[in-house]
């Protein structure tokens, strides 16, 4: 009989039931036993939903409450000093202030670094090893989870990130140090988790190891057999777990190593299922991800049973089914999508819907497709139903992107012509500050956009509201002192929603909430067809900003790449192409805000990183057209508008010839919880353009000193001349309150006036 098993559900409950929890009690409203109590219920109803549908083994360890990678840190102890950790079982506490530098008891500390999970927009919390690291049992959330579970009744696969992808993840704060010399402390203790486990009569655990995806090194392909070999001793049956890409030349390793099973990802690795099935020992299952798990399009059942019926036949009973990675990337349940046309709800399927497929197909082997002709005719109408409609394609579009030639590409002038024109426009101080772009978004502004949203007020009323919170903004920033502001962004509800609500060809859900990091969940948009601007999307609120204040006004919009890539993107046409139309139409309101006399405008390209594709032979095609889609939407301004660009928790510094050949004008990027280590590019790379490394970790409530700033600052200039430093937070301050905003800003510009009174030469221009 063929199985189906998930590898991993989303954590966060429908409604966002987590977040809401999770904020409470850092707020201090709900106490300890309220979370934990939450999360049970949460993990019960997911439980309950994947059996349900009929799922051979449930999944326990996939729950977290901010990050796995930072439960398999608590769980082996790795908890830097500075957190004040007093050697026995990882509290709740400690483990918030690893991820947010702050929780409800013990003293603030610097949070811990965060960075995209592969490639994805999934923040992993990045561990910090010693050069002696003591590893020990320090936690036992995964076995009373475990416990949990049984009592409930199910047959479950406890979930563990896998030893040599927990260590490749993990960076040496201090000296250098080889992160393999860790492994003889570290397998021990896994050793002691698998037994725990074999104790609690498990028969199958999930090792995570997707940096088999990866290029290694060989000493850390050598690495995979001398750990594998030591933990074969436990007993279970191990599941080793790749996903995300191909494993290419790491295949004949995976399927070498001594584990009873193999899970490959049947979608991005297709073309490697016979290679693999070729390479398996007899004994070995192989779990094929046949359902994309990072995508939200319904999958065409009859073609995939077509594929999977012959390996059927070669592999009979030790075939299984999964998605191709975990659920965690995906909504919940799109049963709860009440808004949608039903055509266009037919075409989707989220992770519950996921599940659905997996046991169709599951049932189709085991017990003849008849058994599931209902469900094979539904996909089969939903796929031409998607071929076939006129909302997807759209001939205008692309002629414009045929016409596209090279100078759509080029600024007017070099970067040190256009300088000079800037410098001599916007007149401004050295080390200049601004923020990211967003500002608090407060009880009030949500309450303001909620009642527009169900009707309770009017669109003028709803403005009107927009402008007075635009005001107050603008206000604050021209009493701390910024020297470019912005107008905050009160009307926005995210980055990459507010722009796709007002592309056509962008479609957006109701509860499509994913987790980004921690309680942060977003909402990413759809792109089902060709994506068009049929009007002005900021200009409106831009121009109001910049008539309240004589000093310059920051233009915010979100980059072509970032859109697409925070996106449930389209399946039938290139990414390349999908982003090319994005980047026509933010080009198009970047010459509308420059016309409406707006000669600062940010484009943000956060994700520009989290798109790189896992091998590096595959780079510079991506970044080709990445980089390309920016100039696009960046290059029809005149020398004197100064194009900036905002870049987060993303290391990008084996990519900064791509990044300086955005050309763009100024790069904000993320340093503050990496302590300027994103800066250690330049020693190698003559960046040529300015730069503003984020100084305030928006990420936590901590505050950051004026001291903390200008030390910052000071490493900064190691690398960039002081007359190209900008100071920024790092990130925008949407979720962050008032009173530490000002502060922090507060502290922010009196930096820059002392680093400015401190500066060997004489400023261009006075101080604001």
């Amino acid at each position: 009989m063929t199985l189906a098993h998930n590898l991993g559900f989303p954590r966060i409950g429908v409604h966002r039931e987590l977040k809401t929890a999770q904020e409470a009690y850092w707020r201090g409203d709900i106490n300890v036993t309220q979370l934990t109590t939450t999360g049970k219920e949460l993990r019960a109803r997911h439980w309950a939903q994947q059996a349900g549908v009929g799922m051979d083994f449930l999944p326990v360890g996939d729950f977290s409450w901010y990050d796995h990678i930072l439960d398999l840190s608590a769980m082996l102890g790795v908890v830097p000093s500075r957190f004040d950790w007093d050697g026995g079982e990882v509290n709740l506490d400690t483990y918030f202030r690893m991820a947010r530098g702050h929780a409800p008891s013990g003293n603030p500390a610097s949070a811990c670094e965060m960075t995209k999970w592969f490639d994805t927009n999934y923040h992993y919390i990045v561990p910090e090893f010693e050069a002696k690291q003591n590893f020990k049992l320090s936690c036992n959330k995964l076995f009373d989870e475990v416990s949990e579970a049984q009592a409930l009744g199910y047959r479950v696969k406890p979930i563990i990130p896998g030893p040599l992808t927990y260590l490749w993840l993990g960076k040496s704060k201090g000296s250098a140090l080889d992160k393999l010399d860790l492994l003889d402390a570290l397998i021990p203790v896994y050793g002691e988790i698998l037994n725990r486990l074999r104790a609690q009569d498990i028969e199958w655990v999930q090792l995570d190891e997707p940096i088999l995806a990866l290029d290694l090194p060989s000493a850390w392909q050598q690495a995979f057999e001398a750990t594998y070999n030591r933990l074969q001793n436990s007993g279970l049956k191990l599941l080793l777990t790749t996903y995300f890409g191909c494993l290419q030349d790491n295949l004949t390793l995976a399927c070498g190593l001594p584990v009873a099973g193999l899970h490959i990802d049947a979608v991005r690795a297709a073309d490697e299922i016979d290679t693999v099935i070729n390479w398996l020992p007899a004994y070995k299952v192989l779990s094929l991800g046949i359902i994309d798990g990072r995508n939200i399009w319904r999958a065409d059942l009859r073609t995939l049973l077509e594929r999977i019926t012959a390996i059927k036949d070669r592999l009979g009973e030790r075939l299984w089914l999964a998605p191709s990675c975990s659920l965690l990337h995906v909504p919940v349940d799109l049963t709860h999508e009440t808004t949608l046309d039903e055509e266009f709800k037919s075409w989707l399927a989220f992770a519950r819907q996921k599940l659905e497929e997996i046991v169709t197909l599951k049932r189709a082997l085991n017990e003849g497709y008849e058994a599931v002709a209902e469900y094979l005719a539904a996909s089969a109408r939903a796929k031409h139903s998607r071929a076939t409609s006129n909302r997807i394609h759209n001939a205008t579009v692309k002629q414009d992107c045929a016409s596209i030639d090279d100078t759509w590409v080029q600024r007017d002038s070099a970067y040190q012509q256009r300088a000079a024109k800037q410098t001599a426009w916007l007149r401004l101080p050295l080390y200049p500050t601004t923020t990211i772009g967003s500002f608090p978004q407060t009880d009030s502004i949500r309450k303001s956009r909620r009642e527009f949203k169900q009707g309770r007020i009017s669109e003028h009323d709803y403005k009107e509201r927009m402008r007075r919170e635009i005001a107050y903004t603008v206000a604050k920033q021209e009493q701390l002192g910024l020297d470019v502001l912005v107008h905050g962004e009160a009307e926005r509800n995210d980055m990459v929603e507010y722009f796709g609500e007002q592309l056509d060809g962008i479609s957006f859900s109701r509860n499509g909430w994913v987790q980004s990091y921690g309680s942060r969940c977003v909402k990413p948009p759809i792109i089902h067809g060709d994506v068009t601007r049929p009007k002005a999307m900021t200009v409106e609120w831009i121009r109001y900003a910049q008539s309240l204040t004589d000093k310059p006004m920051k233009g915010m919009l979100t980059g072509p790449v970032t859109i697409l890539n925070w996106s449930f993107v389209r399946d039938d046409q290139s990414r390349a192409d999908t982003c090319l139309q994005i980047a026509l139409a933010l080009r198009a309101e970047v010459t509308d805000l420059e016309a409406a006399g707006i000669r600062i405008i940010q484009i943000d390209e956060a994700a520009l990183r989290e798109g790189l594709p896992l091998r590096k032979k595959d780079w510079s095609a991506y970044l080709n057209w990445a980089v390309r889609a920016f100039r696009i939407s960046a290059a029809g301004v005149d020398d004197t508008t100064q194009i900036h660009t905002h870049m987060c928790y993303s290391e990008f510094n084996d990519i900064i010839e791509a990044v300086a050949a955005m050309d763009a004008d100024v790069i904000t990027i993320e340093t503050s919880r990496s302590d300027m280590e994103l800066l250690n590019a330049f020693e190698r790379f003559a960046y040529p353009n300015e730069i503003g490394p984020g100084v305030y970790d928006i990420h936590s409530p901590n505050i950051p000193s004026v001291a903390d700033i200008m030390t910052l600052m000071q490493k900064a200039a190691r690398y960039i001349p002081s007359e190209r430093l900008w100071i920024n937070p790092d990130c925008g301050l949407k979720t962050r309150a008032w009173p530490e905003v000002e502060t922090a800003l507060m502290h922010m510009v009196d930096a820059a006036r002392k680093l400015r009174h401190a500066a060997s030469r004489p400023m261009p221009f006075p101080a604001s």
